[in-house]
């Protein structure tokens, strides 16, 4: 059964923009998924949409066999048993971390020593035990956001939203957090739906990513489909900053002014070349100059362009400089007809 279940949503605004549109999404049971897109692409609004904060203008959303959400009926956020976490924890100064806690359970009016045997559990489940009386304001950033998550499972959620929950951290904080959430909603069998900007903690973190453009789905998949399969030259470029160019196939040669190269299809369309699939070879290859060279720790990201086009290629080994002329071999590409 689908934890959370989403047909023919749609959302347009009272100036006539739409905020998403035809989104059809079945979320099951202990599932981790991820929206990501550009900017504008409809990821915040469809996720405040399922928490209660935006109303749908058509199609419908259940949360288990509830119906929560359709054109004639929202129920409120505070009846949906969502847990949610923001960007900014938003946690309150003047309570202690276990009130700061509590609180959803106060507006439940659930007995307080349940409640303190609660607020233990989940602060033990986050991994902040025994700090009940600690002030917020003594707690590093990530300890404070785990007070923010805490305060979202305390109350048995039916699933946890987050919206950019990560994105307000450092680096190597974030990159950490990234794995003990992980670990802990696979430990509770939680159902998340995680809105992010980040790519590559979309695909880190997520069972199947959603990839919206436009406030419609562009594609829908595990992290490896995703990357190694795009629904779309936009998905390839958004996920994977494939090189794109436009031009024609005909009798397995995909034809770009003076560029040519094999290619499957037939027709006017796009090419799209991720990075991994282009390799720097002596000789044979398609002529070019580095335009630009970035070391990376896995790979380097070195820009070769060749007449009009630039191919961004992943280099692992030698990286080549600045101004070198290179011959480049593509391995692997994907034709979108026009």
């Amino acid at each position: 059964m689908s934890a959370i279940t989403i047909d023919q949503l749609g959302l347009r605004y009272p100036d006539g923009s739409i905020g998403v549109a035809g989104i059809d999404l079945d979320v099951a049971d202990g599932e981790f998924v991820a929206l990501v897109g550009p900017s504008g692409s409809g990821k915040t609004t469809l996720l405040r949409t399922v928490a209660g904060f935006l109303t749908p203008t058509a199609g419908s959303i259940a949360i288990g066999p509830d119906v929560v959400a359709n054109e004639q009926l929202s129920t409120p956020p505070e009846s949906r048993r969502l847990g949610m976490v923001f960007q900014q924890h938003a946690l309150w100064p003047h309570r202690s971390v276990g009130r700061n806690v509590s609180y959803p359970l106060e507006l439940a009016k659930v007995a307080k020593t349940e409640r303190a045997k609660k607020v233990a559990d989940v602060l033990e489940l986050v991994g902040l035990p025994g700090l009940e009386k600690r002030d917020p304001s003594t707690l590093s950033g990530g300890q404070r956001q785990r007070v923010a998550l805490a305060r979202a499972l305390v109350s048995a959620p039916r699933a946890l939203l987050l919206d950019e929950a990560l994105s307000a951290l450092d680096e190597p904080l974030r990159d950490r957090l990234r794995l003990e959430l992980r670990a802990l909603t696979r430990a509770a069998n939680l159902t998340v739906v995680h809105v992010t900007h980040d790519r590559t903690e979309a695909l880190a973190l997520a069972d199947r990513v959603v990839v919206l453009d436009g406030g419609s789905v562009a594609q829908i998949g595990t992290p490896e489909d995703v990357v190694r399969a795009p629904a779309s030259a936009f998905v390839a470029r958004f996920l994977s900053d494939a090189t794109l160019v436009d031009g024609t196939v005909a009798g397995g040669i995909f034809t770009s002014g003076p560029l040519t190269l094999e290619a499957t299809g037939s027709g006017p369309g796009t090419l799209a070349i991720l990075p991994t699939d282009i390799e720097i070879v002596a000789d044979g290859g398609v002529s070019g100059t580095v335009t630009s060279s970035l070391f990376g720790r896995d790979a380097g990201d070195v820009v070769v362009r060749s007449g009009e086009v630039d191919f961004r290629c992943s280099v692992r080994g030698p990286r080549p400089q600045v101004g070198d002329a290179v011959e480049l071999r593509v391995l692997r590409s994907f034709f979108f007809p026009r």
